[in-house]
């Protein structure tokens, strides 16, 4: 494999280059080529031009390529509004091939079905790379729907973008089809000796609180916190809901996980009524982050998958890399991470209005990410190249950025403790440091109303109720703080013979000596074993002070359809009647 890059300064020099590759192949032989044309400019009929050269000049090969923010061509951001790679393929078994296909929201699902069916077809493929015009479209079903293809088929790519990131034009083309806003273009690579690794890394870290997604509507985010989305970015960065709006919110998104995977969200751009289009859709109840770039991480993270990627030793290297990450660097800056990669392969790229990268099975979306492919035929030599960014220090406004950033992600940890701590305090007891009475039901509540509702599914919850017996004695007695002794120590012993029950059990302090275990009954036995474990535990403690206690308690299981108050007032009988009968004991009902 061979990777040949230039520049596309006039006619005259792009014939030099075509005749060039055109002897080079003839010399040395290969089984086919991939061109990329990758233009910042929207420019239609000068790429067109391009591309007819292309196609003139060397017929039998397939081009494909975008507009984009910005060019990477030897690993460096290029200050030519079109480059052009060639990706010569020697192995004869190597094939490529490019299909465009108009994409709507209408469309989609026509589309994914079509490529899914291609490669079912075509046992070939270990790849697909993805160029497609995403800005108004929600992305999520459309990567829902290409998640279905084989797992072992690499997926990645960029969307396509302008030079202004505020001009929401662009448009994909390829071989046999033309220059399109509205299309994705499918690359499909493979061969038997082709091995593709693929990686992706953020720097993105959370920052502030933690916010809910309260009312979203697919890719529109409307509320968080029950509050105009929009009010985030007005509160905390002072960012206007203007013509820049897109622009000045791109390096600060938003973090969620979706698909086991932490996601990067960038708004596209603001309702009149706060409400942020997003590049793809959102989930209500969804807990999310915003987030901000850490030069220091960013560099850290890149360094890391530049080793793993030097390790698999590629003859080739795409990179799909944010907009937002070359304005978070500037263009001298955006430099450090993308030109080590040169050092390893041939380095080739875009800047892109999202990134595509398949994660085990699931497609996902990206934003703010730098998504890392490597190409190799053939066996692995031995010789990898060692990869480093040359430059780990930071100056002048990345230092600056660099301090503020730990600053940050310092106070971030601090506040998220503190609310933990808060959240915590106010669902437990101070004693006992078990769930408080409104706690324990609420929990009571939704575990009966979950198995009401599904009762075929989830299985009827069960409910022990327990008393320390003749407990006022020991305060009246011994005090208080023997009293609290006794409370806190069987506290533990719940607390110790439940979680080896059962990790899910749920125990509550309901009101003086008074407790109440929630039981969702995935036990593999009775839920009164569990009772009479306790007991036993309890009886056979000896206090210093005030000796050996016992407990009475009360056990009860649900009945689909009865309403929780009705549980609830079966498992005090229960208890009640342990009383009567003579303490110490555990009665069922």
């Amino acid at each position: 494999m061979k990777q040949i890059q230039f520049e596309y300064e006039n006619d005259s020099s792009l014939r030099q280059e075509l005749n060039r590759i055109d002897k080079w192949r003839m010399k040395n032989g290969a089984s086919c080529m991939l061109f990329h044309v990758f233009s910042d400019t929207l420019e239609v009929e000068k790429v067109r031009h391009v591309c007819s050269l292309i196609e003139f000049t060397l017929p039998d090969a397939v081009y494909a390529g975008c507009t984009t923010n910005g060019n990477v061509s030897n690993g460096l951001l290029s200050d030519a509004h079109i480059i052009i790679t060639c990706t010569v393929f020697e192995d004869p078994s190597s094939k490529v091939t490019a299909i465009q296909l108009p994409l709507t929201d209408e469309t989609e699902p026509q589309v994914s079905e079509a490529i899914a069916d291609i490669v079912k077809q075509h046992e070939w493929v270990k790849a697909i790379e993805l160029l497609v015009t995403i800005r108004g479209l929600s992305m999520t079903k459309f990567c829902e729907d290409l998640s279905c293809i084989k797992e072992d088929v690499k997926i990645f790519g960029g969307g396509a973008l302008s030079n202004d990131i505020n001009n929401e034009s662009s448009f994909v083309f390829s071989s046999g089809a033309d220059c399109s806003e509205h299309a994705a273009v499918f690359i499909l690579i493979g061969g038997e000796n082709l091995s593709i690794y693929t990686e992706w890394v953020t720097g993105w870290r959370p920052l502030g609180r933690r916010l809910k997604i309260t009312r979203a509507d697919h890719a529109i985010l409307n509320e968080l916190d029950n509050k105009p989305a929009y009010d985030t970015y007005y509160k905390y960065l002072n960012i206007a809901n203007d013509e820049h709006f897109f622009q000045h919110t791109l390096e600060f998104p938003f973090m969620y996980k979706h698909n086991e995977v932490n996601l990067l969200r960038a708004p596209t751009a603001c309702l009149p009524d706060g409400s942020l289009i997003m590049s793809a859709d959102v989930e209500e109840g969804v807990e999310t982050y915003m987030a901000y770039g850490d030069p220091w991480i960013i560099l850290e993270n890149v360094n890391g998958a530049g080793e793993r990627l030097s390790d698999f030793e590629p003859q080739a290297i795409y990179l799909f890399s944010c907009a937002a990450r070359r304005a978070f660097w500037g263009n001298e800056g955006s430099n450090r991470e993308t030109s080590p990669f040169q050092d390893i392969a041939s380095t080739t790229g875009f800047y892109t209005s999202g990134e595509f990268m398949r994660t085990g099975r699931d497609l996902n979306l990206h934003n703010v990410t730098l998504a890392i492919v490597g190409l190799r035929e053939g066996p692995a030599s031995g010789m990898a190249h060692n990869f480093r960014i040359k430059d780990h220090t930071l100056d002048g406004q990345a230092s600056l950025v660099n301090r503020l950033a730990n600053f940050v992600h310092a106070a971030t940890e601090e506040l998220e403790e503190t609310n933990r701590m808060l959240e915590l305090s106010s669902i437990t007891d101070g004693l006992t440091k078990l769930l408080n009475r409104t706690e324990i039901q609420h929990r009571i509540t939704a575990s009966n109303k979950k198995h009401t509702d599904t009762p075929d599914q989830v299985p009827a919850p069960s409910l022990i109720m327990l008393d320390i017996d003749d407990f006022k004695k020991v305060n009246d007695t011994f005090g208080h703080r023997e009293g609290d002794n006794v409370l806190r120590t069987l506290s533990h012993i719940m607390t110790d013979e439940c979680a080896k029950a059962d990790p899910d059990i749920s125990i509550g302090r309901w009101g003086g000596e008074e407790f109440m275990i929630l039981i969702p009954n995935t036990l593999p036995y009775e839920p009164q074993e569990l009772a009479e474990v306790i007991r036993k535990a309890f009886s056979a403690c000896v206090f210093e002070v005030s000796g050996s206690h016992t407990i009475s308690l009360g056990v009860t299981t649900g009945i689909t359809g009865e309403h929780v108050d009705i549980l609830c007032g079966r498992v005090d009988d229960a208890l009640y009647e342990a009383k009567r009968s003579g303490k110490d004991r555990v009665v069922i009902k």
